[in-house]
């Protein structure tokens, strides 16, 4: 059998991250999906993630787990609290009912944010700043976390990981990318803090690293915890790819079990994790919002820039954290072949993260084995 097949084999067979076992390499990756009105799990949610589930895939990610009220982008999103435990419990039952693993993202919005139920004046993140996301809500700053903001903030992720565990969540994952709250910490564009939370790149990691502390001891050592990273953020003055290999050893060296090598920034440079045609235009067309269509014809071409699509587009930046780190690595970005599902684990990367590709062809894993099932059965000519 040639190095190709081996490969493609391989993404059909099961593999285990800290003892959880799923039945394929695939996993869906963490999307926005705006399926919790009024920041409740549904028939929407469930449908949407059942139909992953029957389409193959081994473990489904729900998108934006916000880990506090104050961490959402909005006020239509999910947060952690008892008051969705019903939901949350029957959602994740239901899957597990059909053969898939759930994890579930752990997020905190940090100063972006859109959220009208905000129980503070401004968002807060590791600096007074501007606020883009929430220039249509007149919510146009957000203020410096106070060191005891800092102690609450970890506090919420340990307690939302209790409470994911509790309701059968197989994992988590903690999102330290895409210009979302710890992200802004790790950034020096966003974090010009002067205590022992700015400045260094270790103090920067501090708080992400207490953050991983909190959860681990929440879930304890035998549950498996995923990192997503920006590889880079794409953006002068922020994080690049030399900058996710440190960060990649420092979380290896605290115990996660896998990390997930995105890219790009939502507030910044969303094009690098998304590639080919540019999603300004479809913004423009939908949003309701003045102030924000004026904001996106005047600084959309400069944040919303044009990378053309092409198979594996990280793959270069990822094979350099894959030989830096021990723990699982898990690759998203361009990934929608038989051929690219070969070479990812040709390549030594343990899973596969599917995004668009698998929003837009939910069945993607089920034709893939049967494509890969065809060509092994195929006469040799």
């Amino acid at each position: 059998m040639s190095g190709t097949q081996h490969g493609i084999a391989d993404c059909f067979s099961p593999a285990s991250i800290n003892g959880l076992e799923l039945k394929n390499r695939f996993i869906k990756a963490g999307t926005f999906e705006n399926m919790t009105p009024s920041g409740i799990p549904g028939a929407a949610l469930n449908n949407f993630h059942g139909t992953l589930a029957d389409g193959g895939i081994a473990m489904t990610t729900l998108g934006y787990c916000a880990v506090e009220a104050d961490g959402r982008l909005n006020e239509g999103m999910m947060y952690m609290h008892e008051g969705i435990r019903p939901q949350l419990t029957a959602l994740v039952s239901d899957l597990h009912s059909r053969g898939t693993k759930v994890s579930g993202q752990m997020a905190h919005c940090g100063g972006f944010s859109k959220n009208s139920e905000l129980r503070r004046r401004r968002p807060l993140g590791p600096s007074f700043g501007l606020n883009g996301l929430g220039l249509s809500r007149g919510m146009l700053f957000c203020d410096a976390m106070s060191l005891s903001d800092i102690d609450e903030l970890i506090q919420h992720y340990y307690q939302a990981a209790v409470f994911m565990k509790s309701v059968g969540f197989d994992a988590l994952e903690i999102h330290f990318g895409h210009g979302y709250g710890l992200c802004q910490f790790m950034s020096p564009k966003t974090n010009k803090r002067k205590d022992n939370y700015g400045g260094s790149f270790e103090n920067r990691m501090r708080l992400p690293l207490q953050v991983l502390a909190a959860v681990r001891d929440a879930v304890g050592n035998d549950f498996p915890l995923l990192a997503k990273i920006s590889m880079t953020e794409g953006a002068r003055g922020g994080l690049h790819y030399d900058d996710a290999i440190e960060i990649s050893k420092l979380l290896d060296s605290a115990g996660i079990d896998g990390i997930i090598t995105s890219g790009g920034t939502s507030t910044m440079n969303p094009m690098i994790m998304f590639r080919g045609g540019n999603i300004l235009p479809g913004m423009l067309r939908t949003e309701k919002s003045r102030v924000m269509r004026l904001a996106l014809r005047m600084m959309g071409k400069s944040m919303f820039k044009d990378y053309p699509y092409h198979e594996l587009y990280f793959l270069k930046q990822a094979k350099r954290i894959r030989d830096a780190v021990s723990c699982k690595m898990i690759y998203v970005g361009g990934a929608s072949s038989n051929a690219s599902f070969a070479t990812l684990m040709e390549q030594g990367f343990d899973f596969i993260q599917l995004g668009r590709t698998l929003l837009s062809d939910p069945d993607l894993p089920n034709r893939a084995q049967a494509g890969a099932s065809r060509r092994k059965q195929a006469p040799i000519l």
